[in-house]
């Protein structure tokens, strides 16, 4: 996750060597079971620094580890073969065991890119791409570790998944690498003099055969053979470039259809997303509505109920009027009043029709009327009670019909109307 961004214009490695790298580590063998850590170090200490050594002196070898490579490498040109104790010593650079080589590159991957890439697994002590004599990439490289457990994992991790360096699809292979010590060949020194196919190997010296001869011809087989090794090499190197290409174009195109397939998949997702929320608004909508027509109604009822409460009380008032009317008119009806004058003053009042002058015609009237002043019901009163009643109802009028002035004995009257 940390190296997983874009890769442009990495910064130059450091050419510096590491001290006490794993590349200057030597092997050395035919010691003696006797030899002590002071002798192998009084034996190195003179070409550089040593640093982790190691003696098993029951199989008789030691590992030794030099500060940098240059003298590692002179001082196993120089010990190689030397006495130490009447015996012949065999130094030799140590395996590795924390080397991997990377197959599978693509062409733009650099030695900056490949150290990056598994310094995820350990740490790297050195990372190269291998090229060719016009300096083009083999697309393979070789990566040492400073341990061998990074070696491991990083072997373990790509053989179980696929490790990809740049944006192609195409996944490093890794194998166990031990360098091939090259050095200093294959010395005469170094051969099995004591074998009996050694004396019979080099009884005959080099020669060139004769034409016609049994060696022409058994060497001509052998030519043969290596032709046919090397033009199906070539072969199956062209077949396994065509396959490349084909299997890069296939998933080119897998890889097409799959972002086109997602694009589908999110506009489809967009298309249900914009319908869920057209359905929300809808039903908000319709809430809304709704919510609405319930407030018009209730509105509309309230107003209805207002204007009903506003007839009624205008019922009220103008029955509370007419009774009141109705009230002065009995106030007003006096024995042999000026039928005339009540008639104006009683339209002069409130705009009512005369009273009846004859003074039973009145009463009957009043009967029917059924009310007297403060509500009260005279249709059942005795004689001597309605008697009181129309003496005091023609107490307020004059002989010649005009109303006498009266206390005001209704100020609730008043001030309800």
């Amino acid at each position: 996750m940390s190296i997983g961004g874009p890769t442009i214009d990495l910064p130059p490695g450091a050419n510096v060597e590491k001290k006490f790298a794993g590349r200057a580590r030597l092997y050395i063998g035919n010691v003696t079971n006797d030899i002590t850590d002071d002798d192998l170090n009084g034996l190195f200490s003179s070409y550089g620094e040593t640093n982790e050594l190691f003696v098993n002196r029951e199989k008789n070898f030691a590992f030794i580890r030099m500060d940098y490579r240059s003298n590692a490498e002179k001082a196993k040109r120089e010990l190689d073969g030397s006495m130490h104790k009447g015996r012949v010593l065999k130094v030799r650079f140590a395996p590795l065991g924390a080397s991997v080589k990377v197959k599978n590159l693509t062409p733009w991957v650099s030695n900056e890119l490949l150290e990056m890439a598994f310094s995820v697994f350990g740490e790297v002590e050195r990372a190269v791409v291998v090229v060719d004599e016009r300096g083009n990439s083999k697309r393979e490289g070789v990566v040492e570790f400073a341990r061998k457990n990074s070696a491991l994992a990083a072997l373990r991790k790509c053989a179980e998944g696929c490790y990809f360096l740049t944006s192609s699809l195409r996944p490093v292979v890794l194998e166990p690498y031990e360098p091939n010590d090259d050095i200093d060949g294959y010395p005469e020194k170094n051969l099995p003099k004591k074998s009996a196919d050694y004396y019979k190997a080099r009884e005959v010296g080099p020669r060139m055969a004769a034409p016609g001869s049994f060696e022409y011809e058994y060497g001509t087989r052998w030519k043969q053979l290596h032709e046919l090794y090397k033009q199906k090499e070539e072969a199956m190197l062209r077949e396994m470039k065509l396959d490349e290409e084909k299997l890069e174009a296939q998933m080119e195109y897998a890889r097409y259809e799959q972002e086109t397939e997602l694009l589908r998949e999110q506009l489809r997702q967009r298309e249900l997303d914009r319908e869920r929320q057209k359905r929300e608004w809808e039903l908000k909508e319709r809430q809304a509505e709704e919510q609405r027509r319930v407030d018009e109604e209730l509105m509309r009822r309230q107003q209805e109920d207002m204007s009903v409460r506003m007839l009624h009380q205008e019922d009220e008032l103008r029955r509370r009027q007419q009774e009141n009317s109705l009230f002065m008119q009995e106030q007003r009806a006096p024995t042999g009043y000026d039928s005339a004058a009540a008639a104006a003053a009683e339209r002069d009042y409130d705009g009512a029709a005369p009273l009846p002058t004859d003074p039973k015609t009145f009463m009957d009237a009043y009967e029917r009327g059924g009310r007297y002043e403060g509500g009260r019901d005279i249709r059942g009163m005795d004689d001597a009670s309605r008697g009181r009643a129309d003496a005091a109802a023609r107490s307020r009028w004059g002989p010649a019909g005009e109303r006498r002035p009266q206390p005001d004995d209704y100020p609730t009257k008043r001030r309800r109307y």
